[in-house]
């Protein structure tokens, strides 16, 4: 009696201990996604002061391609609206990229503005900054993965349900983490297309090109 006693104390010590190391590994795990997410967050911020910049840059050469500019700050705007999940903000991402993609087409009829020193250099820290979010996304959602797959399967998934430890969601979004946007004007080359119906103008077509540059210099990112 007394050694079936001490089987039956033995096999409960070694489950709770079991269930302890368990239920840590889903808190590292989760930890591990939650900090990934930030490293996200601070590179979408600095996207968004870019486009911010790259917005009033280009306000000094086409100012009357007001309803592109608007457009592309009502999506940043969207994008930078707090408290939203990832996936949420998967889709905010989505609709700025398609935005700054039909003013990238618009940009592209100013040569002045291309050759513009502070519009160079916003480009390629932007370019430079679409690379980091590509790379933190994979790392995020590589987190995601290991954490969904623990959460899901047998016999984690009761320490999971037990202490409510969810799923979290992935970070897919699309112009960013499949094709980034390649914000390169001296090739001409768009990884995301102009919305249906735009047509670039013809070489021979006049085109109004201010001829006193935008005044200020290139606000700090």
């Amino acid at each position: 009696m007394l050694t079936a006693l001490l089987i039956i104390l033995g096999l409960v010590v070694l489950a709770a201990l079991w269930a302890v190391g368990v239920y840590n590994g889903l808190i590292k795990q989760r930890n591990l996604v939650q900090e990934a997410w930030r490293q996200i967050d601070v590179e979408l911020k600095r996207r968004h002061d870019l486009i911010g910049n790259l917005v009033e840059t280009v306000k000094g050469y086409a100012a009357h391609e007001r309803g592109t500019l608007e457009d592309v700050m009502a999506a940043r705007g969207a994008a930078m609206a707090g408290g939203q999940s990832p996936a949420q903000q998967a889709q905010s991402e989505g609709m700025l990229s398609a935005a700054l993609g039909r003013l990238i087409a618009v940009a592209e009829a100013y040569p002045d503005l291309k050759a513009n020193q502070n519009f160079m250099a916003l480009q390629n820290e932007l370019t430079s900054t679409e690379d980091r979010i590509a790379a933190a996304r994979r790392y995020y959602n590589a987190n995601v993965r290991e954490l969904n797959t623990k959460v899901e399967t047998v016999p984690s998934n009761f320490v999971a349900g037990m202490f409510k430890i969810g799923r979290a969601e992935y970070f897919e979004v699309e112009g960013i983490e499949r094709d980034p946007v390649r914000v390169d004007f001296g090739q001409g080359n768009f990884n995301i297309p102009p919305p249906a119906g735009y047509s670039a103008p013809q070489d021979n077509a006049p085109t109004q090109i201010p001829t006193t540059p935008p005044p200020g210099q290139l606000p700090p990112a």
